[in-house]
């Protein structure tokens, strides 16, 4: 186990290399399901895919079973913003599908999500789905060692705020991630640069802006999981699991690394 200052853990090379392990089994299972999602499936069927798919590659899925949770992947649906549980719903043509996803390797967890659109959708929410994956990759690249957590949370809302009127949810958040899921610090979509916990090597976190096409405000739905969008709006959501190496940045959930986006923006890649 890393050490822990004030509760967010410091892991060892070797541990961020078992979460790289974690992450492209994330990485793998949301290209299948990508690939596979289509109208007539049914969440769960998706669902069932993914966790067959960890299983197969020798990985545990970290959210079946948390507090109760049913499935292995959470999958949203247009006005379902996150932690939406996967069963009956047959997805149709049009539809707006976030799906996020998480593994065990070792006892070393990856985390991330993907947003598909099933077929033709309009422009505004194409826009959305940019917007949103833009903004991960922006809050990624605004992170430096010695940096603090806001930086990140800095960096995203600029992005979508710079991009249209957008609500920007700051109920939910990203978070630290190693041993557990979820840990210290928690990492906002929202707020002003340079606090929080610094950015040091060994840490890791998951950054995952939720957005959507009005409101902010969220409601839960009766199964006390499912987060919808206040006023009906449709809503994006993406999410990487990264962590800081001396020579830049390192998305142990993205099958390249992150080497490709980060080049783009002019990021130090920090991989192996």
């Amino acid at each position: 186990m890393g050490w822990r200052d004030r509760g967010v853990e410091i892991k060892t090379p070797e541990q961020i290399a078992a979460m790289r392990r974690a992450g492209l089994v994330v990485a793998r299972t949301l290209e299948l399901v990508t690939d596979l999602a289509r109208p007539g499936l049914t969440t769960g069927e998706l669902d069932a895919a993914a966790e067959a798919h960890i299983r197969g590659l020798g990985a545990t899925p970290s959210f079946l079973g948390y507090h109760g949770f049913t499935g292995s992947l959470c999958v949203s649906v247009n006005d379902e913003v996150v932690h939406g549980i996967p069963g009956s719903r047959v997805l149709a043509e049009g539809d707006l599908v976030s799906i996020d996803c998480g593994a065990i390797v070792e006892g070393w967890h990856g985390d991330a999500a993907t947003t598909v659109a099933l077929g033709e959708v309009s422009e505004e929410v194409r826009g959305l789905m940019a917007v949103t994956e833009d903004a991960l990759w922006a809050g990624i690249g605004a992170a430096r060692l010695g940096g603090r957590v806001t930086d990140i949370s800095h960096a995203v809302e600029t992005l979508v705020r710079s991009r249209g009127d957008y609500g920007i949810l700051e109920d939910y958040t990203g978070h630290g991630i190693g041993s557990e899921m979820h840990l210290p610090p928690d990492v906002p979509n929202l707020g002003k640069p340079g606090r929080g916990p610094r950015l040091v090597e060994g840490l890791a976190l998951a950054v995952e802006p939720m957005v959507t096409l009005g409101s902010a405000e969220t409601d839960v739905l009766e199964d006390d999981w499912t987060v919808v969008s206040h006023d009906g709006s449709w809503a994006a959501h993406y999410e990487h699991t990264f962590t800081l190496t001396p020579d830049g940045a390192w998305v142990l959930t993205a099958l390249d690394g992150g080497r490709a986006r980060l080049e783009a923006l002019g990021v130090p890649y920090g991989g192996d």
